[in-house]
């Protein structure tokens, strides 16, 4: 791990993430249907511009919007993981990564399903974030999920961007 800039994502890659693609890929990609957890991360760490309205989708009547001056305070220099999430499995859970990576994608264009997270749509630069995942047969996805996020907030003093919760332990 490099000490200035937290995860990176040959990190990641050493940790078994897969993927690394832009959210417009997700419906072509192979995303597995198990169990995970997923990061969504900003390839450049310069400092980053934030729209105004976001192109996420409301959910009932809330507005997924949210004021810049609070985007920006809530931003970590330095990091390029700004969400992490997790998937379970069975059709209650919408079909595991596959289904939860398709969700919170369609939710950047209007699309209500995936409410966490949804700060990263108003990142300016937001088509060039890109996503990876890993199954997490080993533990539970709230499990990994709530250490990959403690392990974030160990190198930065703080959760991910657009992670609103610390993540829930079983």
């Amino acid at each position: 791990m490099d000490a200035a800039t937290g995860l990176t994502q040959r990190d990641l890659e050493d940790r078994g993430f897969s993927g690394f693609i832009a959210f417009e890929r997700l419906p072509d990609a192979d995303v597995p249907d198990e169990s995970g957890i997923y990061v969504v991360l900003r390839p450049s760490l310069t400092a980053p511009g934030f729209l105004n309205t976001s192109p996420a989708g409301w959910r009932g009547h809330r507005d997924p919007t949210v004021r810049t001056e609070q985007l920006a305070a809530k931003w970590v220099q330095g990091a390029h993981i700004v969400y992490i999430g997790k998937a379970d499995a069975g059709a209650a859970a919408r079909h595991g990564l596959r289904g939860r990576l398709r969700q919170y994608g369609r939710s950047g264009v209007g699309s209500s399903g995936h409410w966490g997270g949804r700060y990263i749509w108003q990142l300016r630069d937001f088509a060039s974030l890109l996503v990876a995942w890993r199954t997490t047969a080993e533990t539970r996805p709230a499990e990994a999920e709530a250490d990959l996020i403690d392990e974030f907030i160990l190198c930065h003093g703080r959760p991910p961007f657009a992670n609103l919760r610390r993540g829930s332990r079983i």
